[in-house]
């Protein structure tokens, strides 16, 4: 059995729901990222800031993202995967909800993070056809 650890991405980096979305950006750059999981002030997951939403989002609106938090952009409920769940379940939670990244978590802290990438390592091309399909499907 595969798990989530073995084939996610370790050390991703929470940001504050409180920070600017241009902190967010130069925090992407320096982690060499395009996502980062947002924490609320407990340190829980509260959601995903992407590249794409800084962008799409906020500065193709006219709005200054030294202004705008990662919490503003934050929507909906985060997903995010045990630590120790199989690939199935990793599998199953990216396409149901047709999400490219998922953070994965270890007693309540983030260990980890699984995107596109890893999945493309660690799985048959089966299996990666089975995901582009499912994820890229328009609903």
């Amino acid at each position: 059995m595969t798990t989530a650890a073995e084939i996610m991405h370790p050390g991703a980096q929470w940001i504050p729901a409180t920070e600017t979305l241009d902190r967010a950006a130069q925090l992407m750059a320096r982690l060499n990222v395009g996502a980062l999981p947002v924490s609320d002030a407990d340190e829980r997951l509260c959601g995903i800031i992407t590249d794409r939403d800084i962008v799409v989002g906020c500065i193709a609106k006219g709005k200054d993202p030294a202004k705008m938090t990662c919490g503003d952009m934050c929507q909906g409920t985060p997903r995010w995967i045990d630590a120790d769940a199989d690939v199935s379940a990793v599998l199953e939670e990216m396409e149901s909800h047709q999400i490219k990244r998922l953070p994965v978590i270890r007693n309540k802290k983030l260990v980890g993070m699984i995107s596109e990438a890893d999945l493309a390592q660690h799985l048959s091309e089966d299996q990666i056809a089975e995901f582009v399909e499912k994820v890229y499907a328009r609903r």
